[in-house]
């Protein structure tokens, strides 16, 4: 299939007969899944769980650049990205529908790429693809990805929940996604310029990876489980850090503090985005497609929450009328704002 070199054209296959060819990267591991691709809509059975619903709509041009964006790369992106507002509840995903929208730009060779990106990450974590849609489009690649997951009913996390004093807490680091978009649009400016050029981007693996092959934070959400760690509030952080704690704390009705030397950022992150002369707390704060968890706990949890690899404490909550506020090195105040959808063109 994908090691087929000779472009295969879209229009040389019926629809149902490309949907059952795409379908063949998915199989069904879960005993929830009870019916697939091959029904007219997903059925599954969760008994006593509540179900939780995300559904992301990515369009070309606005959410991803298939100039410089591998399209396998973006299956599985997609993916993971999607899978962070199932576990920004406290829940385990499933099962999803993908609806693709593609133009003639497009080859089989094309989508089935895309589909082993997919499906990769629906192996990795365990999530069956339930539901399978082709259609064209006049606009070049357009993914709906609708995804299902469970969570027992008294292990619901909303965004609302945060108290006074309790703990601020982010998985992993910030930064490194923006940083690795403004590598990969310096190399589309310079190709764009000369079309003989060819990137550099030895050692710079790691910012990569973080904007084309995120990874979805579903060990935190298994370590606090065995911590015995409910979280009060949760919220998955793809447009910033600032944004998801303003989220936090209007649903909360809370304010917060928030510390700069507690900002969990990278050294390479840190250091390239110092040679592109950006602020490296700006962009942790404002950057976006992080893909991480803020969540916040007990104060009593603190022994516990410490000591989870890729978590750190960077603040506390505090009333509203206090604000919301960062401690920066030099000790000063200031207000968080946010400024969202840095990677999305208007």
């Amino acid at each position: 299939m994908i090691e087929n070199k000779e472009r295969e054209e879209i229009s040389h296959n019926g629809k149902n007969a490309l949907i059952q060819r795409l379908s063949e990267f998915f199989k069904l591991d879960n005993s929830s899944s009870i019916c697939g691709v091959e029904c007219n809509a997903s059925v599954f059975n969760h008994a006593d769980k509540h179900t939780v619903f995300a559904s992301q709509l990515y369009l070309e041009h606005i959410h991803f650049d298939l100039t410089y964006f591998p399209i396998k790369h973006l299956g599985y992106k997609l993916m993971a990205a999607t899978m962070t507002d199932i576990l920004a509840m406290n829940g385990i995903p499933s099962q999803v529908r993908l609806n693709l929208g593609v133009s003639n730009r497009f080859s089989v060779d094309a989508l089935e790429e895309f589909s082993a990106g997919a499906s990769i990450c629906c192996k990795k974590h365990n999530i069956d693809l339930t539901g399978l849609d082709v259609t064209s489009s006049a606009v070049g690649f357009a993914v709906s990805v609708s995804m299902v997951g469970t969570v027992e009913p008294d292990k619901l996390v909303k965004q609302e929940g945060a108290a006074e004093n309790e703990l601020i807490c982010v998985s992993g680091d910030f930064g490194a996604a923006y940083g690795g978009l403004i590598l990969l649009e310096r190399a589309k400016k310079v190709f764009q310029a000369n079309s003989e050029s060819q990137p550099d981007f030895a050692g710079y693996d790691y910012l990569l990876e973080r904007q084309l092959k995120p990874e979805p934070r579903l060990e935190i959400i298994q370590e606090l489980k065995k911590a015995d760690i409910l979280p009060t509030s949760m919220i998955n952080v793809k447009d910033g850090l600032a944004s998801a704690l303003i989220h936090i704390c209007d649903a909360s009705k809370k304010g917060c503090l928030i510390f700069e030397e507690k900002l969990p950022i990278d050294t390479l992150t840190f250091n390239t985005l110092k040679d592109f002369k950006i602020v490296a707390t700006m962009v942790a704060l404002n950057g976006g497609e992080d893909y991480e968890l803020l969540f916040t706990v007990k104060q009593s949890d603190y022994d516990k929450v410490k000591n989870l690899e890729g978590v750190s404490v960077i603040g506390y909550i505090t009333a509203e009328s206090s604000g919301k506020f960062l401690i920066s090195n030099d000790n000063k105040q200031i207000a968080l704002t946010a400024q969202e959808y840095y990677g999305e063109k208007e």
